[in-house]
This record gives C-alpha cells, structure tokens and sequence, in this order.
C-alpha cells in the first residue's frame, strides 16, 4: 500500500504537507525537507538524501565552532582566575564576554550518537526450530472456509541471525511471533527452542505503565544498572539518557507523556532485560527518526539473534540480513538480503515474467479461403442487432466507469478516508482502469 501512494503522489499535481518518519517515503516523495530542532525552523530544498548530507555538514561545522568555542573559553578561563581582584572593573567588558561565553557552551545541545554496546546473554548454538508448523483460522470468505496462516512450514535459525519479516496485513506475520513465543499453539508441528535462549519481546499492544509512575521509577524497577561488559556498568539514568529521556524529563508521570515517548519507554524497559534473542513487532511505530537512528545503532551492535516484524524499509535496510516474506495462503519465501535487495529480485522476476509472455510464440491464425476472404472484403459489413445492443452497453458502461474513476481520485486526494475506505478504493482503481481498457478495445472493434 506504501509503494502504490508513492507512486501517486509522485505523479499527482497537487501541493503536500508531509509529516513521517518513514525516511524511504521521504526521499522518494518530497522535494523540500522542514527540520524543527531546539526551536529553530531550518528548509533543506531536497529530498532525505539530500538532507542527510547538508545535516552533516552542518554538524561538522557546528563541531568545529564548538571546538573553537571550548578553546577560546579555556583561555578566557585562565585569564579570569589569574586576574588580581583589584582590577577587576577594568575588564568588565571582558567578564561580560566570558559569561556569555560559558552561557553558549551550556545551552548547546550535545548530538547523542555514541554507540551503545550492551552486553547480552551468553546463546549457544542451537536457537530455535520450526518443525513443519501450520496454522489456520475460521474464515467465511476463504477458500474451504479457512485462513491459511503456516502450511508445513520448517525453519532452523542461525546463532546470530537477524531476520526480518515482511508481508500484506493479515498474512500471520504477528501469528508466527506469537507461536515461537507460545502465545498461540499451532494446528500441527512444534517450534523447539534452544535451552540458552531468553526472549526479548517488543508488542503493538505490550505497552502497559502505572501512569502515576514516575520515567525513571519504571526503568529502576527492572533494573538500577546495565551491564555493559568488561567491568562497564550503565546507571538507569544514563541508559534513559541515551535514548533521549534527558534526567528532567525523567522525573515526569508517565501519564504526561507523548504517545511515542510512551512507545520509547517501553523499548527502553525490553532491552534494558539484557535478552539474547529480541523479537520486535512493529518497533518502528510512533518512534521519530532521532530515536529510531539510536535503535538501529543498538541493534547493529547487539551481540545477539533479532527478529523484526516491520512496515518501516529504512529500518529493515539497516537492521536485517536476510527476509521472511509472507504472501498469504501459507506462502513463505525465505530471501538472503535486505528489503531493498528483495524489491530489485522482485522486479527483475516481474520484467523477466513479463518479457517471456511478450516472446511466447502465438497460434498462427487459421488459413481462409482467399476467394471467400476477397468477396467478403469487398461486401460491407453490418452489425447484427446483438452487437448493436452491446455497442449501446459500452458506450453507457465507459461513461459510468469514467464518473466512478473521477468520484474515486477526488475522494483519494479529500484526506478524509479511513483506513479500510482508503484501501478499497485503492483497490478499486486500477479494476476500473483494466475494465476502461477492455471495453474501449471492445467499442473500437464494433466501431469499425
């Protein structure tokens, strides 16, 4: 559904105000980037690519002018404690400057992008195995009246193996998680899990805190420190800090915050368990792009197995080194790479498909007798009184289909669909736009 609104709104002459943080979308969508940041508007008139690479640039030179900044003010700082009291309102301009000075330094807001090696849990070799595993639901509208979800599906997963999953909704993505975790029983076969293994589990609807619970009262109730490994300990404090809880926000209820610092909080309190393998489900939801660069950071360096169930393909691009793909019916291609990887097979299948029906031979059209073909050449041709009627169909059936096609667009473009009305009729239009042509093809055949 994401790849289709791209493609329409690439092609779509109408203005767009787009707020994301699906940085694919963004670099593929949008020609100008609005940054706020500490209460500054900045306009970068490119897409993502093209921000990313002005924002470093910008980085480096604000670097560069806080080095400057931090010598300037340690020279100034042994001038001030050197200078006799005595003459002291001679230099006032000076002091003035120094305070000024040291009021920048600590208003500047440090860029957190330390990588955050936590120490994970010893796991041995043996992670977990799906021995032919199937699953189905009731379902009225399926085929036999159930839902395939698994059909005999068998998996061994590898010490150290990132994984991603990807799939359409309701195609058992979330279902599969659940039964390697033994939420959900499968109909047939078992999932066998390594003795060493301990989950890390990150759910759409996991989230639950006591409102009346300060941050940093939730996070210490797990744990006061986190091991880093080689004698590094991380206070609870600093891990929050870390993933952009500063300490005064720390100190808030709960219930005053955001839903997606809500969303960061709960990320915070999964890894924080030390875990060895992390199953994340949707992780990317809500997060904004700071915090989402931190998580893909912590997980590149996790010394330890991560499944990740996910929509976000920047996300998975970064995180993932091959991908369960979920095509419904039971139907699992397993692929060696990431999303992106994936999409340009996929591609290349669909044109090499494409190009084998184009070179498939045709059958060669039956021999007519060339004496019968030549006067029946030369005899007009008139339609019979069926062909008329479905000339007169077609002509009302295009009509319809173009009023239908323009309702269609206008209500796409409104912003005022829901969810399920949006996919409908985005499933929909390409129907009345194969229906368009048929029938046109049709009309011109009577016609002539």
């Amino acid at each position: 559904m994401t790849l289709w609104l791209e493609k329409y709104l690439q092609h779509a002459s109408c203005a767009l105000l787009l707020v994301t943080h699906d940085r694919y979308f963004l670099d593929n969508v949008c020609s100008s980037i609005l940054e706020l940041d500490g209460k500054q508007l900045s306009v970068f008139r490119g897409n993502y690519a093209y921000y990313l690479e002005k924002k470093g640039e910008s980085l480096t030179a604000a670097e560069a002018h806080h080095e400057k900044l931090q010598n300037l003010y340690r020279k100034e700082l042994d001038w001030m404690r050197r200078m006799p009291c005595a003459r002291g309102t001679k230099a006032r301009s000076r002091k003035e400057a120094f305070a000024q000075l040291e009021r920048d330094l600590q208003a500047r807001r440090t860029e957190r992008q330390a990588r955050l090696e936590i120490k994970s849990g010893y796991i041995g070799s043996k992670i977990f195995e799906a021995e032919y595993v199937s699953k189905s639901f009731p379902d009225a509208a399926a085929e036999g009246g159930r839902k395939v979800i698994l059909d005999k599906f068998y998996y061994n997963f590898s010490r150290y193996e990132k994984m991603g999953i990807i799939g359409g909704n309701g195609t058992g993505k979330s279902t599969f998680v659940k039964m390697l975790l033994g939420l959900e029983r499968p109909d047939e076969g078992r999932f066998v899990v390594g003795e060493t293994v301990r989950f890390g589990y990150y759910s759409q609807e996991g989230m639950a805190f006591d409102d009346r619970m300060k941050v940093i009262d939730a996070v210490r109730r797990i744990a006061e420190t986190i091991d880093l490994g080689g004698g590094r300990q991380l206070s609870a404090m600093q891990f929050l800090t870390h993933f952009l809880f500063p300490p005064s926000r720390q100190q808030d209820y709960i219930a005053k915050l955001s839903g997606g610092e809500r969303r960061r909080l709960y990320l915070c309190t999964v890894l924080m368990k030390n875990p060895n393998f992390l199953i994340l489900d949707e992780p990317t939801n809500d997060l904004d792009i700071p915090t989402l660069q931190v998580l893909e950071t912590y997980l590149q360096d996790f010394r330890g197995c991560v499944i990740v169930v996910s929509h976000d393909r920047y996300f998975m691009d970064k995180v993932v080194d091959h991908l369960l793909v979920f095509k419904g019916d039971g139907v699992i291609d397993d692929f060696p790479g990431n999303y992106t990887q994936y999409r340009e097979f996929a591609a290349e299948c669909e044109e090499r498909e494409r190009a084998e029906r184009q070179a498939a031979p045709k059958p060669a059209p039956a021999k007519a007798d060339p004496a019968r073909a030549e006067r029946n050449a030369n005899r007009p041709r008139r339609l019979s009184y069926k062909e008329r009627q479905e000339l007169d169909a077609l002509e009302l059936e295009m009509s319809a289909l173009e009023d239908e096609k323009k309702q269609i667009e206008a209500a796409l473009c409104s912003g005022l669909l829901s969810v399920q009305e949006l996919t409908e009729k985005s499933i929909r239009l390409p129907q009345i736009d194969q229906r368009l042509d048929e029938a046109m093809e049709r009309w011109m055949e009577l016609s002539e």
